[in-house]
């Protein structure tokens, strides 16, 4: 279980815990009540155990906060759909991964879009995508349709050009020398990069490399609108949808966003990553 999963799981056990306090119970007395288990009243308060709705309504019922409890399931919603294998994501194919991102897509009006290591997919050119999901293949060894999904992903960079939608992209300027494919194919995404910061819905800034850092980097994640965020770890997808948590998400985007250099700046950092490539 990712960190993100397990942290989440803590946060609301926490929560309900709060809610126990609040109402002056102890667990017994909240087990009494509530029909729970005072064993399994434990395990979720530590986040060693995910309560189920009934559950969920059955304490707030018990400690006199019904009030709360459509909130709370849509946060247990949320944290039980944070998980997704991506072998089992990867079954059908890369292609069709990348095509069921396709709805979501045509439904954001603005993304939110943050990268340590890796350009973004919608930023990648055929070839250094190609890098890519050649590594996730081998690395999940899944045979796959490693051309087709290339397909895909260049086809979803239709949205950069189509609407009225707005692309906010914050990226780490590792991204700009992390080489995948060697010197040729990274002089190839860099000038995609230089191309595409002049498109006018597209905002590219890079956080320069010795920045006095107000917030630490971290995992990428994408903010579609302000309901969903995705993250994507080595082991899976994870989906955010509590507010709470977005509001987070949309708060660090905001600190790395008034780090990040844009305009003039930011083509200097590209063409010299690009400079230094040339001499591999």
């Amino acid at each position: 279980m990712t960190s993100q999963v397990q942290q989440a799981r803590e946060a609301f056990g926490a929560r309900l815990r709060e809610i126990r306090k609040d109402s002056q119970l102890t667990g017994r007395a909240l087990a009494q009540l509530s029909g729970i288990h005072f064993t399994k009243i434990s395990r979720i308060e530590h986040g060693r155990q995910i309560p189920n709705e009934n559950d969920v309504r059955a304490w707030c019922e018990a400690c006199g906060v019904a009030d709360q409890i459509a909130e709370l399931i849509a946060a247990l919603r949320g944290i039980e759909g944070m998980w997704l294998e991506w072998q089992r994501q990867m079954r059908g194919g890369l292609k069709r991964l990348q095509e069921t991102s396709f709805p979501l897509y045509e439904e954001t009006s603005q993304f939110r879009i943050y990268e340590s290591d890796v350009v973004p997919g919608i930023l990648q050119t055929a070839d250094y995508c190609l890098e890519i999901l050649k590594i996730a293949s081998r690395f999940y060894s899944t045979a796959t349709d490693i051309d087709e999904a290339v397909e895909a992903r260049m086809e979803r960079q239709r949205y950069l050009y189509r609407g009225d939608r707005k692309f906010l992209f914050v990226l780490e300027a590792r991204t700009l020398t992390t080489v995948f494919g060697g010197a040729e194919v990274m002089l190839g995404q860099l000038d995609r990069l230089l191309t595409v910061m002049t498109l006018p819905r597209v905002s590219l800034g890079i956080i320069p490399p010795l920045i006095v850092r107000h917030l630490w980097p971290g995992e990428g994640f994408w903010i579609f609108d302000d309901r969903l965020v995705k993250i994507e770890t080595t082991s899976a997808g994870i989906k955010v949808t509590q507010p709470r948590e977005i509001g987070l998400f949309e708060r660090a985007f905001k600190e790395l966003q008034d780090q990040a250099v844009y305009g003039p700046a930011a083509r200097a950092l590209i063409e010299d990553a690009a400079s230094r490539l040339q001499h591999l």
